[in-house]
């Protein structure tokens, strides 16, 4: 039985502001950069510091502005970075991004 994805946008009528907006938000940026390490993850399996439900929330937002695509899996809905679609449409953005370093506290 093929996979099915939940749907997303074409990154062709996606803006850069659109991706600079949603990462603006500490909490996505690092999903961003967990989904990395883990190349696919589920809400519940990701390390970060919000409820379950917010990362859920999160999550559909990444997705609906093109950074991640989420597949249906039984109950769960594991996501993954759209790396070769963001290189594409927009060279080297999702590379710079990861490699910033985060904030450090001060």
């Amino acid at each position: 039985m093929p996979d099915t994805w939940l749907p997303q946008p074409d990154l062709a009528t996606v803006e850069v502001g659109t991706i600079l907006q949603a990462l603006a938000d500490p909490v996505r940026l690092q999903i961003i950069r967990a989904l990395d390490l883990a190349g696919e993850s589920t809400c519940t399996a990701l390390d970060v510091p919000v409820k379950v439900s917010t990362v859920s929330h999160h999550l559909q937002v990444l997705r609906e502005c093109g950074l991640v695509s989420s597949r249906v899996v039984g109950n769960t809905r594991p996501s993954r970075l759209r790396r070769a679609d963001l290189e594409r449409r927009f060279p080297g953005l999702l590379t710079a991004i990861l490699a910033a370093s985060p904030p450090t506290a001060e």
